[in-house]
C-alpha cells in the first residue's frame, strides 16, 4: 500500500509539475534546464495579454504591428525552450505501444540509442547550422518586414543556436541518466554511447580551429576561400582520430583506476 501511495504522489507531482518527477536522478545539467524553461514559461501569460490586447486594438482600428511580431518573438521563444524541457523531464509525446511493455533493460537501451545517435547529431548539426542562420542575420541588421514592426530580428535568430544547444545539453544529460541504468558512465561509455553526435562536434571544434588559424594568420585570404583551403578537408578524419583518442585513453585510465 505505501508503494502505490508514493506512485500517486509520483503521478499527482507529474500532472502538476514534471520537473520534479525522479528529481533524485536529475544532474545539475538537468536542473539548468529546467531552471530556464521555467523562466521562459512566464512569457506565455505575456503572451496572451499581447494577444488580446492586439484583438481589442484591431476592433479599435489601431493594429499594432510590432506587437504581431512581439507574439511571435515570444511563441518561438518559448516553443523552442520547452524542446529541451520536455526532453529533460521526458513529457514529450511518445508512442509507446512497444515501449511500455519493455523491462527498465530495455527501454534504457532503446533510449541510450535513440537519444545517443539518433537525436544529438541532429540537434548538433542543428546549433551548427542555425549559428550560421542566426550570425548571417546580424551581419546584414536583419529587421521586421513591416515599417512598424519589431526590428533586430536578428536578436531571435541568433537565440536559436543558444537554445538548441540547450537541448543538447538536456539530451546528454537524459543519455547519461539513462546509462547508468546499465552500466557505469565513464567518458568513454558516453562517447561511445552518443558516437555519431560526439563526432560530429570533434570535427566542428578542430574545423573551427583550423579555420581561425589560417584566418589570422593570412590576413589577405578571403572569408569562403579559407574552406577551400587543403588543410580543412580532412577535418572528418582529425575529429575521428581525436574521437577515438580520448576514447581509448579514458578506458585505460578506468581499467588502470580499478586495478
Amino acid at each position: 500500500m505505501p508503494g502505490n501511495a508514493d506512485i500517486t504522489i509520483e503521478q499527482s507531482i507529474a500532472i502538476s509539475d514534471p520537473g520534479e518527477m525522479d528529481r533524485d536522478q536529475q544532474t545539475k545539467a538537468d536542473r539548468f534546464v529546467i531552471a530556464i524553461s521555467n523562466i521562459t514559461a512566464w512569457l506565455f501569460p505575456v503572451l496572451m495579454v499581447a494577444i488580446c490586447a492586439q484583438v481589442i486594438l484591431r476592433k479599435m482600428g489601431y493594429n499594432q504591428a510590432w506587437l504581431d511580431d512581439a507574439q511571435w518573438w515570444m511563441y518561438g521563444f518559448s516553443m523552442t525552450v520547452g524542446f529541451a524541457y520536455a526532453i529533460t523531464t521526458q513529457s514529450h509525446v511518445r508512442v509507446d505501444i512497444l515501449h511500455q511493455n519493455f523491462s527498465p533493460e530495455k527501454k534504457a537501451r532503446v533510449e541510450v540509442f535513440g537519444l545517443g545517435w539518433l537525436l544529438l547529431p541532429f540537434l548538433a548539426m542543428m546549433t551548427d547550422i542555425l549559428f550560421h542562420y542566426g550570425w548571417t542575420s546580424l551581419m546584414a541588421g536583419e529587421g521586421s518586414d513591416s515599417p512598424n514592426g519589431l526590428h533586430r530580428l536578428y536578436l531571435l535568430k541568433m537565440s536559436l543556436p543558444l537554445i538548441f544547444a540547450l537541448a543538447c545539453l538536456a539530451t546528454i544529460s537524459m543519455l547519461v541518466r539513462h546509462l547508468r541504468k546499465l552500466r557505469p558512465a565513464t567518458l568513454a561509455a558516453v562517447l561511445i554511447a552518443a558516437f555519431p553526435g560526439a563526432w560530429f562536434i570533434v570535427e566542428r571544434i578542430v574545423f573551427y580551429i583550423l579555420w581561425w588559424s589560417i584566418r589570422l594568420t593570412d590576413s589577405e585570404i578571403q572569408s569562403r576561400r579559407i574552406i577551400k583551403e587543403p588543410l580543412l578537408e580532412p577535418t572528418i578524419w582529425y575529429g575521428l582520430a581525436i574521437l577515438v583518442s580520448i576514447i581509448t585513453i579514458s578506458t585505460l585510465l578506468t581499467r588502470r583506476q580499478k586495478g
